[in-house]
């Protein structure tokens, strides 16, 4: 085992919630009629990471169907608020991921017009991501991480 920033909690957590509202994939209007409100993971596996401080989340999910064709372990949620460089969170969640599911493609969705920053997406680049070509029906960025890739 290596020293980690992230504590792995249980959807539902009461920690969860409050934070995960302010990730702009949040939508607390549809989620909050459903009967588990207090989970933001879709069915299947998933890791939902936070900081002690509770001042970053981090959230893999690998479901079992997707309707985007796309393979691999998902990175649906990454937010943070900490003072941890966002490369590094990256890094770490990467390697609790291959803990679980060795050899899996590691992918990600970057919303540019909904992120604050004149490079969206880079903090994962950093991590050692790639950008696929091209982008999602909805417009969207598509990162990803090949085990090959890992150091």
């Amino acid at each position: 085992m290596f020293d980690s920033h992230w504590i792995e909690i249980r959807d539902g957590d009461v920690r969860l919630r409050p934070f995960f509202e302010r990730h702009y994939s949040a939508r607390p209007k549809r989620t909050r009629h459903y009967k588990n409100w207090r989970r933001i993971c879709p069915p299947g596996e998933h890791m939902v990471l936070i900081t002690a401080k509770c001042d970053a989340l981090f959230v893999w999910v690998k479901e079992k169907i997707r309707h985007d064709q796309q393979v691999g372990v998902n990175c649906a949620v990454f937010r943070n608020e900490s003072d941890i460089l966002s490369s590094e969170l990256i890094s770490e969640a990467v390697k609790l991921a291959w803990q679980k599911w060795p050899q899996e493609r590691l992918f990600t969705y970057v919303n540019p017009a909904k992120i604050e920053s004149p490079n969206p997406g880079y903090c994962f680049l950093q991590a050692g991501w790639g950008r696929l070509n091209g982008a999602s029906p909805k417009g969207l960025r598509i990162l990803e991480l090949l085990p090959e890739a890992e150091k």
